[in-house]
Protein backbone atom coordinates (compact mmCIF):
# COMPACT_ATOMS: atom_id res chain seq x y z
CA UNK A 1 0.00 0.00 0.00
CA UNK A 2 0.72 4.17 -0.39
CA UNK A 3 1.21 4.54 3.18
CA UNK A 4 1.63 8.23 4.67
CA UNK A 5 3.91 7.78 8.01
CA UNK A 6 2.66 10.41 10.50
CA UNK A 7 5.94 11.42 12.19
CA UNK A 8 5.65 13.77 15.74
CA UNK A 9 9.60 13.05 15.99
CA UNK A 10 9.33 10.60 18.82
CA UNK A 11 10.40 7.37 19.06
CA UNK A 12 7.40 5.61 18.62
CA UNK A 13 6.83 7.28 15.08
CA UNK A 14 9.87 6.61 13.80
CA UNK A 15 9.83 3.16 14.27
CA UNK A 16 5.99 2.54 13.13
CA UNK A 17 7.40 4.08 10.26
CA UNK A 18 10.36 1.75 9.89
CA UNK A 19 7.98 -1.50 10.18
CA UNK A 20 5.48 0.38 7.63
CA UNK A 21 9.03 -0.07 5.42
CA UNK A 22 9.69 -3.32 6.59
CA UNK A 23 6.04 -5.21 5.52
CA UNK A 24 6.66 -3.71 2.02
CA UNK A 25 4.43 -0.45 1.90
CA UNK A 26 5.38 2.52 0.00
CA UNK A 27 5.77 4.93 2.90
CA UNK A 28 5.85 8.78 3.24
CA UNK A 29 6.63 10.97 5.79
CA UNK A 30 5.26 13.56 7.23
CA UNK A 31 5.57 16.15 10.54
CA UNK A 32 2.35 17.97 11.21
CA UNK A 33 3.65 22.09 11.75
CA UNK A 34 0.58 22.70 14.35
CA UNK A 35 1.76 26.09 15.53
CA UNK A 36 2.65 29.15 13.22
CA UNK A 37 5.03 30.20 16.40
CA UNK A 38 6.67 26.66 17.55
CA UNK A 39 9.21 26.38 20.40
CA UNK A 40 12.88 25.84 18.78
CA UNK A 41 13.87 23.38 21.94
CA UNK A 42 11.67 20.86 23.97
CA UNK A 43 12.05 20.91 28.09
CA UNK A 44 12.54 17.80 29.22
CA UNK A 45 9.34 15.95 28.15
CA UNK A 46 7.22 18.48 27.98
CA UNK A 47 5.99 19.48 24.60
CA UNK A 48 5.99 18.52 21.33
CA UNK A 49 5.87 19.45 17.38
CA UNK A 50 8.54 22.08 17.73
CA UNK A 51 11.19 22.69 15.38
CA UNK A 52 13.69 20.43 17.58
CA UNK A 53 10.84 17.80 17.31
CA UNK A 54 10.48 18.17 13.13
CA UNK A 55 14.51 18.42 12.81
CA UNK A 56 14.43 14.65 14.81
CA UNK A 57 11.81 13.58 12.43
CA UNK A 58 13.80 14.65 9.34
CA UNK A 59 16.77 12.53 10.59
CA UNK A 60 14.28 9.66 11.11
CA UNK A 61 12.94 9.71 7.67
CA UNK A 62 16.82 10.11 6.19
CA UNK A 63 18.06 6.81 8.29
CA UNK A 64 14.91 5.06 7.20
CA UNK A 65 15.20 5.75 3.21
CA UNK A 66 11.76 7.46 3.08
CA UNK A 67 10.88 10.82 1.62
CA UNK A 68 10.08 13.49 4.24
CA UNK A 69 7.66 16.93 3.85
CA UNK A 70 6.53 19.61 6.71
CA UNK A 71 2.91 20.24 6.71
CA UNK A 72 1.06 22.69 8.38
CA UNK A 73 -2.00 22.63 9.89
CA UNK A 74 -1.52 25.58 12.37
CA UNK A 75 -4.81 27.03 11.65
CA UNK A 76 -6.72 23.78 11.47
CA UNK A 77 -5.02 22.61 15.00
CA UNK A 78 -6.09 26.25 16.54
CA UNK A 79 -9.51 26.23 15.49
CA UNK A 80 -10.59 22.84 15.94
CA UNK A 81 -8.29 22.00 18.98
CA UNK A 82 -7.09 24.69 20.55
CA UNK A 83 -10.22 26.98 20.05
CA UNK A 84 -11.78 24.00 20.82
CA UNK A 85 -10.21 23.58 24.83
CA UNK A 86 -10.78 27.36 25.47
CA UNK A 87 -14.61 27.15 24.97
CA UNK A 88 -14.76 24.39 26.90
CA UNK A 89 -13.22 25.59 29.93
CA UNK A 90 -15.55 28.50 29.15
CA UNK A 91 -18.65 26.30 29.64
CA UNK A 92 -17.27 25.19 32.88
CA UNK A 93 -16.36 21.65 30.96
CA UNK A 94 -13.50 19.48 31.27
CA UNK A 95 -12.08 18.97 27.24
CA UNK A 96 -9.31 16.09 26.21
CA UNK A 97 -7.60 17.76 23.92
CA UNK A 98 -5.67 14.54 22.53
CA UNK A 99 -9.03 13.22 21.86
CA UNK A 100 -10.00 16.05 19.56
CA UNK A 101 -6.60 16.45 17.76
CA UNK A 102 -6.73 12.53 17.27
CA UNK A 103 -10.55 13.54 15.80
CA UNK A 104 -10.17 16.44 13.97
CA UNK A 105 -6.13 16.38 12.83
CA UNK A 106 -4.44 13.26 12.32
CA UNK A 107 -7.29 10.93 11.46
CA UNK A 108 -9.67 13.65 9.44
CA UNK A 109 -7.82 16.56 8.59
CA UNK A 110 -4.71 14.78 8.00
CA UNK A 111 -6.12 11.18 6.91
CA UNK A 112 -8.60 13.27 4.15
CA UNK A 113 -5.82 15.09 3.02
CA UNK A 114 -3.70 11.73 2.64
CA UNK A 115 -6.54 9.97 0.67
CA UNK A 116 -7.20 12.87 -1.58
CA UNK A 117 -3.29 12.44 -2.79
CA UNK A 118 -3.68 8.62 -3.23
CA UNK A 119 -2.62 7.08 0.01
CA UNK A 120 -3.96 3.95 0.81
CA UNK A 121 -3.65 5.06 4.82
CA UNK A 122 -2.13 6.66 7.66
CA UNK A 123 0.75 5.27 9.75
CA UNK A 124 1.30 6.23 12.95
CA UNK A 125 2.92 5.10 16.64
CA UNK A 126 0.28 4.81 18.69
CA UNK A 127 -0.16 1.56 20.83
CA UNK A 128 -3.62 -0.11 19.47
CA UNK A 129 -4.20 -2.92 17.39
CA UNK A 130 -6.77 -3.18 14.26
CA UNK A 131 -8.13 -6.90 14.35
CA UNK A 132 -10.33 -7.85 11.45
CA UNK A 133 -13.39 -9.75 12.63
CA UNK A 134 -15.09 -13.22 10.79
CA UNK A 135 -17.11 -10.47 8.74
CA UNK A 136 -14.29 -8.52 7.07
CA UNK A 137 -14.72 -4.95 9.51
CA UNK A 138 -12.28 -3.69 11.23
CA UNK A 139 -12.09 -3.26 14.80
CA UNK A 140 -9.82 -1.52 17.27
CA UNK A 141 -8.84 -3.28 19.91
CA UNK A 142 -6.19 -2.68 23.31
CA UNK A 143 -2.30 -2.97 22.61
CA UNK A 144 -0.64 -6.00 23.84
CA UNK A 145 1.44 -3.52 26.43
CA UNK A 146 -1.29 -2.49 28.21
CA UNK A 147 0.39 -0.36 30.39
CA UNK A 148 1.35 1.94 27.25
CA UNK A 149 -2.43 0.82 25.89
CA UNK A 150 -3.58 4.04 23.82
CA UNK A 151 -6.71 2.87 22.64
CA UNK A 152 -8.80 5.09 24.37
CA UNK A 153 -7.64 8.70 22.87
CA UNK A 154 -8.22 6.29 19.45
CA UNK A 155 -12.03 5.63 20.94
CA UNK A 156 -13.09 8.38 18.74
CA UNK A 157 -11.87 6.99 14.99
CA UNK A 158 -14.88 5.19 13.04
CA UNK A 159 -15.53 2.38 11.03
CA UNK A 160 -13.94 4.87 7.73
CA UNK A 161 -10.81 5.80 9.57
CA UNK A 162 -10.41 2.47 10.88
CA UNK A 163 -10.24 0.91 6.96
CA UNK A 164 -7.74 3.85 6.25
CA UNK A 165 -5.67 3.51 9.64
CA UNK A 166 -2.47 1.22 10.46
CA UNK A 167 -1.20 0.93 14.19
CA UNK A 168 2.21 -0.85 13.90
CA UNK A 169 2.91 -1.34 17.33
CA UNK A 170 -0.18 -2.65 18.59
CA UNK A 171 1.46 -6.20 19.23
CA UNK A 172 4.55 -5.24 20.57
CA UNK A 173 4.89 -6.04 24.39
CA UNK A 174 6.91 -2.96 25.14
CA UNK A 175 8.32 0.31 24.96
CA UNK A 176 11.22 -0.90 25.96
CA UNK A 177 11.35 -3.35 23.34
CA UNK A 178 10.44 -0.44 20.75
CA UNK A 179 13.56 2.08 22.34
CA UNK A 180 15.90 -1.32 21.58
CA UNK A 181 14.46 -1.50 17.85
CA UNK A 182 15.33 2.26 17.41
CA UNK A 183 18.42 2.08 18.58
CA UNK A 184 18.96 -1.06 16.40
CA UNK A 185 18.35 0.55 13.51
CA UNK A 186 20.36 3.97 14.41
CA UNK A 187 17.21 6.47 15.19
CA UNK A 188 18.73 9.12 17.07
CA UNK A 189 15.19 9.19 18.88
CA UNK A 190 16.02 5.84 20.80
CA UNK A 191 16.64 7.46 23.94
CA UNK A 192 13.98 10.42 23.70
CA UNK A 193 11.90 11.33 26.36
CA UNK A 194 8.22 10.44 25.72
CA UNK A 195 6.42 13.92 25.69
CA UNK A 196 3.65 14.57 28.10
CA UNK A 197 0.72 17.26 29.41
CA UNK A 198 -0.79 19.34 26.56
CA UNK A 199 1.31 19.71 23.96
CA UNK A 200 0.16 23.22 22.81
CA UNK A 201 0.78 24.46 26.68
CA UNK A 202 4.59 23.07 27.58
CA UNK A 203 5.52 24.82 30.89
CA UNK A 204 1.95 22.92 31.78
CA UNK A 205 0.76 25.95 33.83
CA UNK A 206 -2.96 25.24 32.08
CA UNK A 207 -4.26 27.59 34.51
CA UNK A 208 -2.21 30.62 33.49
CA UNK A 209 -2.46 29.81 29.93
CA UNK A 210 -6.18 29.77 30.13
CA UNK A 211 -6.34 33.14 32.18
CA UNK A 212 -4.88 34.84 29.47
CA UNK A 213 -7.76 33.90 27.15
CA UNK A 214 -10.31 33.34 29.22
CA UNK A 215 -9.80 36.64 31.60
CA UNK A 216 -9.65 36.06 35.08
CA UNK A 217 -12.93 36.76 36.80
CA UNK A 218 -12.90 36.39 41.00
CA UNK A 219 -16.31 34.93 42.23
CA UNK A 220 -17.52 32.78 44.68
CA UNK A 221 -16.86 28.92 46.62
CA UNK A 222 -20.24 27.49 47.45
CA UNK A 223 -21.39 24.21 48.96
CA UNK A 224 -24.15 22.58 48.03
CA UNK A 225 -27.04 24.12 49.92
CA UNK A 226 -25.41 27.45 48.44
CA UNK A 227 -23.80 28.56 51.37
CA UNK A 228 -20.30 30.97 50.52
CA UNK A 229 -17.71 29.43 51.97
CA UNK A 230 -14.44 31.25 49.90
CA UNK A 231 -13.77 33.18 46.91
CA UNK A 232 -12.18 32.50 44.11
CA UNK A 233 -9.68 33.96 40.95
CA UNK A 234 -11.19 32.27 38.20
CA UNK A 235 -13.70 29.10 37.73
CA UNK A 236 -11.09 28.26 35.21
CA UNK A 237 -8.33 27.11 37.27
CA UNK A 238 -11.05 24.36 38.49
CA UNK A 239 -11.95 20.87 37.66
CA UNK A 240 -14.65 18.32 39.45
CA UNK A 241 -13.06 16.42 41.65
CA UNK A 242 -10.03 19.02 42.46
CA UNK A 243 -8.78 19.55 46.28
CA UNK A 244 -5.97 21.35 46.60
CA UNK A 245 -6.06 25.28 45.48
CA UNK A 246 -9.73 25.59 47.06
CA UNK A 247 -8.44 28.02 49.89
CA UNK A 248 -11.65 27.84 52.02
CA UNK A 249 -12.41 30.49 54.39
CA UNK A 250 -15.19 28.38 55.76
CA UNK A 251 -14.42 25.17 57.24
CA UNK A 252 -17.08 22.44 56.69
CA UNK A 253 -19.31 21.15 59.79
CA UNK A 254 -17.67 17.77 60.04
CA UNK A 255 -14.03 19.14 59.93
CA UNK A 256 -13.42 16.93 56.67
CA UNK A 257 -11.83 18.08 52.98
CA UNK A 258 -14.31 19.20 50.41
CA UNK A 259 -13.86 18.88 46.80
CA UNK A 260 -14.93 20.39 43.81
CA UNK A 261 -18.25 19.05 42.86
CA UNK A 262 -19.31 21.34 39.99
CA UNK A 263 -18.16 24.36 38.08
CA UNK A 264 -21.13 27.06 36.85
CA UNK A 265 -19.62 29.43 34.03
CA UNK A 266 -23.00 31.66 33.76
CA UNK A 267 -22.96 32.64 37.78
CA UNK A 268 -19.04 32.00 38.08
CA UNK A 269 -19.77 29.70 41.15
CA UNK A 270 -17.77 27.03 42.05
CA UNK A 271 -19.46 24.49 44.35
CA UNK A 272 -17.62 22.37 46.80
CA UNK A 273 -18.95 19.25 48.86
CA UNK A 274 -17.49 16.07 50.62
CA UNK A 275 -15.71 13.34 48.81
CA UNK A 276 -18.42 11.19 48.37
CA UNK A 277 -20.59 13.46 46.30
CA UNK A 278 -18.21 12.84 43.75
CA UNK A 279 -19.56 9.30 43.29
CA UNK A 280 -21.73 9.28 39.76
CA UNK A 281 -24.21 6.63 39.22
CA UNK A 282 -24.37 7.53 35.27
CA UNK A 283 -23.12 9.20 32.77
CA UNK A 284 -24.21 10.35 29.14
CA UNK A 285 -23.47 11.46 25.90
CA UNK A 286 -25.00 12.94 22.85
CA UNK A 287 -21.77 13.35 21.15
CA UNK A 288 -21.31 9.68 20.29
CA UNK A 289 -19.75 7.60 17.74
CA UNK A 290 -18.90 3.71 16.84
CA UNK A 291 -15.47 2.51 17.09
CA UNK A 292 -16.10 -0.08 13.76
CA UNK A 293 -19.33 -2.01 13.76
CA UNK A 294 -22.03 -0.87 16.12
CA UNK A 295 -23.94 -3.13 18.29
CA UNK A 296 -26.92 -4.74 16.24
CA UNK A 297 -29.09 -2.99 18.58
CA UNK A 298 -27.56 -0.46 20.52
CA UNK A 299 -31.31 0.59 22.41
CA UNK A 300 -31.25 -2.91 24.37
CA UNK A 301 -29.27 -2.36 27.50
CA UNK A 302 -25.75 -4.43 26.88
CA UNK A 303 -22.30 -5.24 28.67
CA UNK A 304 -19.47 -3.64 28.83
CA UNK A 305 -16.39 -1.86 30.66
CA UNK A 306 -16.38 1.93 30.34
CA UNK A 307 -12.55 4.31 30.61
CA UNK A 308 -12.81 7.84 31.80
CA UNK A 309 -9.53 8.82 31.38
CA UNK A 310 -6.59 7.79 28.95
CA UNK A 311 -4.70 6.18 31.91
CA UNK A 312 -7.73 5.09 33.75
CA UNK A 313 -8.61 1.47 34.92
CA UNK A 314 -11.88 -0.16 32.82
CA UNK A 315 -15.03 -0.68 34.98
CA UNK A 316 -17.60 -2.91 34.33
CA UNK A 317 -20.95 -1.22 33.64
CA UNK A 318 -23.73 -1.85 30.92
CA UNK A 319 -25.08 1.56 28.01
CA UNK A 320 -27.87 1.72 25.84
CA UNK A 321 -28.65 4.23 23.58
CA UNK A 322 -32.00 6.32 24.84
CA UNK A 323 -33.92 9.40 22.97
CA UNK A 324 -31.81 12.60 25.15
CA UNK A 325 -34.21 14.51 27.37
CA UNK A 326 -35.64 17.63 25.28
CA UNK A 327 -33.37 17.17 22.09
CA UNK A 328 -33.74 15.44 19.04
CA UNK A 329 -31.51 12.40 18.52
CA UNK A 330 -30.38 10.10 21.06
CA UNK A 331 -27.60 9.91 23.67
CA UNK A 332 -25.41 7.13 24.94
CA UNK A 333 -25.96 6.24 28.36
CA UNK A 334 -23.57 4.30 30.55
CA UNK A 335 -24.09 2.90 34.26
CA UNK A 336 -20.95 1.19 35.58
CA UNK A 337 -21.39 -1.64 37.80
CA UNK A 338 -19.89 0.67 40.91
CA UNK A 339 -20.13 5.08 41.16
CA UNK A 340 -16.77 6.74 39.78
CA UNK A 341 -15.48 9.56 41.08
CA UNK A 342 -14.48 12.90 39.95
CA UNK A 343 -16.35 12.61 36.13
CA UNK A 344 -17.14 15.66 34.56
CA UNK A 345 -18.71 17.07 31.66
CA UNK A 346 -16.65 17.59 28.62
CA UNK A 347 -14.86 14.11 29.36
CA UNK A 348 -14.54 11.22 27.39
CA UNK A 349 -16.38 8.42 28.14
CA UNK A 350 -15.01 5.06 25.94
CA UNK A 351 -16.84 2.14 25.98
CA UNK A 352 -15.08 -1.51 25.67
CA UNK A 353 -15.97 -5.18 25.06
CA UNK A 354 -13.46 -7.10 26.11
CA UNK A 355 -9.89 -5.58 24.79
CA UNK A 356 -12.01 -4.38 22.11
CA UNK A 357 -13.21 -0.36 21.53
CA UNK A 358 -16.73 -0.15 20.89
CA UNK A 359 -17.49 3.44 21.01
CA UNK A 360 -17.30 6.85 22.83
CA UNK A 361 -18.81 9.59 23.61
CA UNK A 362 -18.22 13.07 24.82
CA UNK A 363 -19.82 13.35 28.63
CA UNK A 364 -22.92 16.11 28.33
CA UNK A 365 -24.53 15.13 32.29
CA UNK A 366 -23.78 13.08 34.98
CA UNK A 367 -26.33 11.37 37.80
CA UNK A 368 -24.98 11.64 41.85
CA UNK A 369 -24.88 8.49 43.63
CA UNK A 370 -25.63 10.28 46.38
CA UNK A 371 -28.00 13.36 45.31
CA UNK A 372 -28.51 14.28 48.79
CA UNK A 373 -25.33 15.36 49.35
CA UNK A 374 -25.22 17.73 45.77
CA UNK A 375 -28.72 20.05 46.73
CA UNK A 376 -31.17 16.95 46.52
CA UNK A 377 -30.91 16.95 42.61
CA UNK A 378 -29.56 13.76 40.86
CA UNK A 379 -28.33 15.81 37.97
CA UNK A 380 -25.28 17.67 37.42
Amino acid sequence: MKVLAAMSGGVDSAVAAARAVDAGHDVVGVHLALSRMPGTLRTGSRGCCTIEDSMDAQRAANVIGIPYYVWDFSERFKEDVVDDFVSEYRAGRTPNPCMRCNERIKFAALLDKARSLGFDAVCTGHYASIVVDENGDRELHRAADWAKDQSYVLGVLTAEQLAHSMFPLGSTPSKAEVRAEAAARGLSVAAKPDSHDICFIPDGDTAGWLADRVGVEPGPIVDAAGEVVGAHEGAHRFTVGQRRGLNLGVPAPDGRPRFVLEVRPVSNEVVVGPREALAVAELAGSRYTWAGRPPADATTEFACQVQIRAHGDPVDATARLRPAAGEEGDELVITPAVPLDGVAPGQTAVVYVGTRVLGQCTIDRTVSAVPALVGGEAAR
